[in-house]
């Protein structure tokens, strides 16, 4: 099992988008994946929730995962599913360091804005400090979203300079803006069960997805079969 968090300590980041697109994609291509909803909005539990039939078979939604039982539920879940995502709280939270301890890959979510560059920011600080403090080195990338496919505006080129500078790995597939994965949570669909007569785009945004889930598979596959270190004990270091 690999398991993959999204981390962003500011809200509105696109992290929930970033963990539909990601999940779905991998449930359609035969893998099982759990999603472990640690955001108290609960916007992907109540996503699933409404989806309903619609769901894919091999995707579940485990809500209400706090700092109380994240490890609980990573343990029983470690060898039934290929993989665990976890969603975590768009603001400063205990259960981030908790959740890089069960962490095979962390992906960071980042809109063009100052304000998402401070919250990957301090996601960073946080895994450069396990790396330096305690030896312990979590692989990680941003992916940039809700970009505008037509312009590249001062913010998103300010943010990408910041990234460059620190030598952070961004993913070549940023999530494009599209009005179909605002449909998707609004009505509680996937970007396979919606029609291309109710939004538009929609073929656009299935490619989008599939090319960022692809890229993401390529980058966590090579850490997913390796030994089960723990790391909670050391990752106390950073409390």
């Amino acid at each position: 099992m690999a398991v993959l968090t999204f981390a962003n300590t500011k809200g509105g980041a696109g992290k929930t988008t970033a963990v539909v697109i990601v999940a779905c994609e991998l449930a359609r291509m035969g893998f099982s994946v759990t999603v472990l909803d640690a955001d108290p909005q609960l916007w992907i539990s109540k996503w699933h929730e409404r989806l309903g039939d619609r769901a894919p078979a091999s995707l579940s939604v485990v809500p209400y995962v706090t700092s109380a039982n994240l490890g609980q539920h990573a343990r029983k879940l470690r060898d039934k599913v290929d993989f665990l995502l976890i969603d975590l709280p768009g603001a400063r939270s205990p259960l981030l360091a908790q959740a890089l301890g069960h962490s095979n890959y962390v992906l960071i979510p980042v809109q063009g804005s100052a304000m998402d560059a401070e919250g990957a920011t301090n996601v960073i600080e946080l895994l450069q400090y396990l790396e330096d403090r305690a030896d312990i080195r979590i692989p990680h990338s941003v992916v940039l979203t809700r970009v505008n496919p037509m312009v590249t505006t001062r913010a998103l080129q300010s943010v990408k300079e910041l990234l460059s500078s620190r030598r952070v790995h961004v993913l070549s597939t940023p999530i494009i803006e599209r009005a179909a994965y605002r449909e998707v949570f609004g009505y509680g669909q996937t970007l396979y069960s919606i029609t291309s007569e109710s939004v538009s785009n929609l073929d656009k945004a299935q490619q989008n997805a599939q090319t960022l889930a692809q890229e993401v598979l390529r980058r966590i596959l090579p850490y997913s079969s390796r030994g089960d270190r723990t790391k909670s004990e050391t990752l106390k270091l950073s409390a």
